[in-house]
């Protein structure tokens, strides 16, 4: 079976598939008298790696696998093609995200007192119906709080094969460039994890911020979409 054959089997299902796929995965599609070896099909996944490199589209390996993506640079543009308004999250949400990834495994408690705030239960419920975040175990002091870490979606929403790749948090920006499908955006300045409170403690509708739904790259939404305090 010749390398081309292999490299647009490849594509073909990596373009078809709608998921994330494992070289294993890929090989499973092919019959067994002819199946190629995993190298084979791991050089095909370089060879389509190389090939995108200078096109509107990219092969991205996530944690699940690897997929066919919009790069991040077009975003804007073929973002358009969604016209509906953009779900927004609030800064409150985004930077308990970032606290979770970043000091994970972490309690609500711990949370709550880097932020100087309660943490809003439905942010935990937002972010765990998002399959973002999980528990993962229970703190050995008295009342055994739950600790929260990331999830495997996690990491193929923000296009990273394990949590190791989360950018340092001095090199981060701005919540405002998150967007899914494309290759890990900032998420938080250092100097803003500790978000600015209304007073009593309440958290400031001002502090929200806004990154981009599951269907709307870069560049979408604009003003006026539709904010989630929560």
């Amino acid at each position: 079976m010749s390398e081309h054959h292999i490299r647009n089997v490849i594509e073909a299902a990596l373009l078809a598939g709608g998921k994330p796929l494992q070289a294993a995965d890929i090989a499973q599609l092919f019959d067994e008298d002819g199946r190629p070896e995993k190298a084979q099909i791991v050089e095909g996944l370089r060879q389509l790696e190389a090939e995108y490199a200078d096109r509107g589209i990219e092969l991205k390996e996530t944690a699940s696998g690897w997929r066919v993506q919009i790069r991040s640079g077009y975003g804007r543009e073929v973002g358009r093609l969604w016209p509906e308004r953009a779900q927004k999250y609030s800064r409150a949400l985004l930077e308990t995200l970032a606290l979770i990834a970043y000091r994970q495994p972490i309690t609500r408690a711990e949370i709550e007192s880097v932020r100087g705030v309660a943490v809003n239960p439905n942010i935990v419920k937002t972010l765990m119906e998002r399959d973002w975040v999980r528990v993962v175990g229970h703190r050995d002091v008295p009342g055994h709080p739950e600790l929260l870490g990331t999830t495997r979606e996690f990491l193929d929403y923000f296009g990273l094969r394990s949590i190791d790749e989360l950018p340092p948090l001095a090199e981060l920006k701005a919540m405002t460039d998150i967007n899914p499908q494309l290759a890990l955006p900032s998420l938080v300045d250092e100097s803003s994890v500790l978000v600015p409170v209304a007073e009593g403690g309440a958290e400031s509708p001002a502090a929200a911020t806004a990154p981009a739904s599951d269907a709307v790259p870069e560049g979408l939404p604009g003003p006026g979409d539709e904010t989630v305090y929560v």
